[in-house]
């Protein structure tokens, strides 16, 4: 999940400034990352993928798990982890990941929604994000994870200039330093990025390469490896 550390002031400029845009910004990125998503196949979920040492299946199942874990957010359930737990490997993980993606465009949709708070208990138990703070966050997770899948399938990914731009300013509001390099940090420090357009911009700031490729992270795997940070 990504997240901006504690201190943040991001959550009320993007409530002020985004409100009720960013459900439509969200399930554009969101119905993006399911176009990218239903081109793998069975034999691709073994693939290596941008986020540390995860495959492209266990990318999938966390990808889920955040779906459901925020729509249950929406509808003021969000405290409970049983919510936001990853499953046992399902049979169609192409299909149960669609499924997820309809609930929580839809949870978000539903009236009144932006008028309350969501609890996420996976960044604090106890203090409720405001509705389109919370949702600002789940935006940016998944037009880097729909990037994710795609460079996990050797394909191109894109989205839309209208997309990326709020999707930039958000990214560019989480800090970086000391606390993304301690043992289990949500996120990886920031990288350079030189190419790669606004998305690259993104991705970069969230703690990826723009220039990540399969071929290296296979080489990457094949030593025994440290698990990197990841967000989760």
């Amino acid at each position: 999940m990504t997240v901006p550390e504690e201190g943040s002031e991001m959550g009320p400029e993007l409530g002020r400034e985004m409100g009720q845009a960013i459900v439509g910004l969200d399930a554009r990125a969101v119905r993006a990352s399911v176009q990218v998503v239903s081109q793998a196949t069975t034999a691709d979920l073994a693939r290596p993928t941008p986020c540390a040492d995860w495959t492209l299946a266990e990318l999938l199942a966390h990808m889920t798990a955040q779906h459901y874990g925020f729509a249950a957010a929406a509808a003021g359930n969000g405290a409970n982890l049983v919510h936001w737990q990853t499953g046992a490997p399902v049979a169609d993980p192409v299909g149960e990941y669609a499924a997820a993606a309809e609930r929580v465009t839809a949870a978000f949709a539903a009236a009144g929604v932006l008028a309350g708070e969501f609890v996420l208990p996976e960044i604090n138990p106890t203090q409720p994000f405001p509705a389109a703070e919370a949702i600002g966050f789940h935006f940016v997770d998944y037009v880097v994870h729909g990037w994710d899948v795609a460079r996990a399938l050797g394909r191109g990914y894109d989205l839309e200039p209208d997309v990326l731009a709020p999707a930039l300013a958000i990214a560019q509001a989480v800090p970086d330093g000391d606390r993304r390099r301690r043992p289990g940090a949500a996120l990886a420090p920031r990288v350079a990025a030189s190419s790669g357009g606004p998305l690259g911009q993104i991705v970069a700031l969230l703690g990826r390469r723009p220039d990540w490729s399969r071929l290296s992270a296979r080489q990457r795997l094949q030593r025994p490896a440290l698990r990197l940070s990841h967000e989760r």
